[in-house]
């Protein structure tokens, strides 16, 4: 029937697996931030320092320092010109003189003031550069 060799295999398993103890099973943390060792705090720095791939970005100069102040200047004094020139077609378009038609030479700026169907047309051309803008202002 039964062998004995399987008898005494069953009987050794059924012995061994009654005789088996577990034990508490207890975690710690490595970080000493959650409660680790504070001597692991040098070697996790340093593991974090040798993976980190991230460079920071250097710092751009100036925008002001990186250009000659002469091109500021002419940048500045072009701004206000452009500015009190749109100021002045404000006022006369929306004010109480029309506004007349004709050509401006402002430093390096050709301006063309032309009254059109829909609105009072501005061209504003840019010899430095041959950059052209056009304005349409509506009528209302």
């Amino acid at each position: 029937m039964f062998k004995k060799g399987f008898i005494s295999i069953v009987f050794l398993l059924f012995v061994a697996m009654t005789t088996v103890h577990a034990g508490e099973l207890v975690w710690t943390p490595i970080n000493p931030s959650f409660g680790g060792s504070s001597f692991n705090a040098q070697w996790l720095m340093n593991q974090a320092q040798q993976q980190n791939t991230f460079t920071a970005p250097t710092a751009p100069e100036s925008r002001y320092f990186s250009r000659d102040p002469l091109q500021n200047f002419q940048e500045s004094l072009n701004r206000q010109i452009l500015s009190r020139l749109a100021s002045q077609i404000t006022r006369n378009v929306f004010g109480e003189t029309p506004l007349e038609p004709g050509h401006f030479e402002i430093g390096t700026f050709s301006i063309d003031v032309t009254e059109g169907t829909d609105g009072i047309h501005i061209t504003i051309f840019d010899s430095s550069t041959g950059g052209e803008t056009n304005i349409v202002v509506p009528y209302f």
